[in-house]
């Protein structure tokens, strides 16, 4: 589903920016930073399970963190001493707030840790599209709220909330890196793309600009707000 509706006063559609966390808004991969710190040393057995497609992301998220040894709170202040967004996060925020821009996280991680990087930097605002988790007598619960009725064991689903903020009108551009993030991309007006998601693209010929960090979102975002259109895309179906 791509964009047909204008919700602007120029009658165009409303961009709005949505950004995978774990290797994207984060440079690095927060929740394997806190499975190699705090989790059972074979949490990486588990990984390559999913990888070989045996479990889903959802059974690999909560087997690992099932055994992980640590709190929220002391998760959260690792995450804070260790982990970094990348660089024009903050400038391409602060772009989309000047401007009545919808932008946020959409992940398939735990909202905890996405909310601890964001809430150092000053980002508290931003809204997350995550995994909600309570921890309750050193246990933790998931909640899936962002997907398909119905879908709830799959996890959270990227490409329906890309296709809910169409649906009101918006012109998505998204940012991501995994195989998670690729049903979004198949449905984001505009993918930034790196790592395994570029594979993936290349593969399914979905056109999609190079991701390094988010000046090349910021300029496209700017542009699309002041003209109505985009950048050449830089890698073509």
């Amino acid at each position: 589903m791509k964009t047909t509706g204008a919700n602007s006063a120029s009658g165009r559609p409303l961009p709005a920016v949505l950004t995978d966390f774990d290797d994207t808004a984060a440079a690095q991969n927060v929740a394997e930073m806190l499975l190699n710190r705090f989790g059972d040393p074979d949490w990486m057995d588990v990984r390559q399970r999913f990888r070989d497609g045996h479990i889903n992301l959802k059974e690999y998220q909560e087997i690992t963190f099932r055994n992980i040894h640590a709190d929220r709170a002391t998760m959260q202040s690792y995450v804070k001493e260790h982990a970094n967004l990348r660089p024009f996060f903050g400038e391409l925020w602060g772009f989309c707030q000047a401007n009545g821009i919808p932008m946020a996280v959409v992940s398939q991680g735990l909202d905890f840790y996405i909310k601890a990087l964001l809430e150092r930097d000053g980002y508290n605002r931003v809204p997350v599209y995550a995994v909600d988790t309570e921890f309750r007598g050193g246990e933790i619960s998931y909640h899936y709220n962002h997907t398909s009725p119905g879908k709830e064991s799959q996890g959270n689903s990227k490409g329906f909330v890309v296709k809910s903020f169409q649906e009101r009108g918006c012109h998505v551009f998204f940012a991501g890196d995994g195989h998670s993030d690729l049903e979004a991309a198949r449905v984001a007006d505009v993918t930034f793309a790196h790592r395994t998601l570029a594979k993936f693209c290349d593969d399914e010929s979905i056109p999609y600009h190079p991701f390094e960090d988010f000046k090349g979102m910021l300029l496209a975002v700017r542009n699309f707000s002041n003209n109505g259109h985009g950048p050449n895309v830089d890698h073509q179906a």
